[in-house]
């Protein structure tokens, strides 16, 4: 039987039809980003049909859009990395588009939570933490890899630095073996500039020493000149 004879359409002759011009007039604010746009909710029949699928599909839309603007405020500027996107009912396309921002969150947020948590060590004195090079068997890139390098070549340094001055401490302080150096590889900037403070602080230790016992030796030699 053909669509516009079957009884179950067939629609009262007080009953209001689908109007194409409302219809158009929605499908443009719909297309211009406008997601509070409906169709009438009185409609009957397959133009009821079409009225109430079309609101649904704007409805999908706005309620993504909140998920978005919700996403933005409390991962982006609240700094809750852990919240993600939630769309009750939808599937298809509607499931894979939150699925796939859901993914990208975590992308995101995953080399950041791990830089977190190398700095916190840090700063409670735990310098063998680093940052992994790779994230569930796929090694970083670009940007991410960059930062997962500079952090971990800092960390690097710091215990070089921090190896190298307990070192020094240890020989001149402790063990008395005077003219120790501190040699942290490839440092520079302020890095450098400790290296070659603490450096110069044994050296003047070493002199000072030194000079101490050459006294002292003369003196036991009757010299006290």
């Amino acid at each position: 039987m053909p669509l516009e004879d079957s009884p179950a359409n067939e629609v009262a002759p007080d009953t209001p039809g689908l109007d194409p011009h409302e219809l158009l007039k929605v499908l443009l604010r719909v297309r211009q980003g406008d997601f509070a746009a409906r169709m009438p909710l009185d409609l009957v029949g397959i133009p009821g049909k079409i009225a109430d699928t079309l609101n649904e599909v704007v409805y999908l839309d706005q309620l993504l859009l909140g998920e978005v603007r919700r996403l933005r405020r409390e991962v982006g500027r609240e700094g809750r990395t852990h919240q993600r996107a939630s769309l009750p009912g939808a599937d298809g396309g509607w499931r894979e588009c939150v699925s796939f921002l859901n993914e990208l969150l975590g992308d995101v947020t995953r080399p950041s939570t791990e830089m977190s948590r190398v700095v916190a060590a840090v700063s409670k004195g735990d310098l063998t933490e680093t940052m992994a090079l790779e994230v569930e068997g796929e090694p970083l890139r670009g940007d991410y890899l960059t930062s997962a390098r500079a952090l971990n070549a800092m960390v690097a340094q710091l215990a070089g630095f921090a190896s190298e001055v307990t070192r020094v401490a240890r020989e001149v302080g402790l063990e008395g073996k005077l003219g120790g150096q501190a040699e942290v590889v490839g440092v520079s900037g302020a890095w450098k500039e400790l290296t070659d403070s603490v450096n110069s602080m044994a050296l003047n230790l070493t002199a000072q020493v030194r000079n101490i016992s050459e006294v002292t030796v003369a003196v036991a030699n009757g010299d006290l000149s």
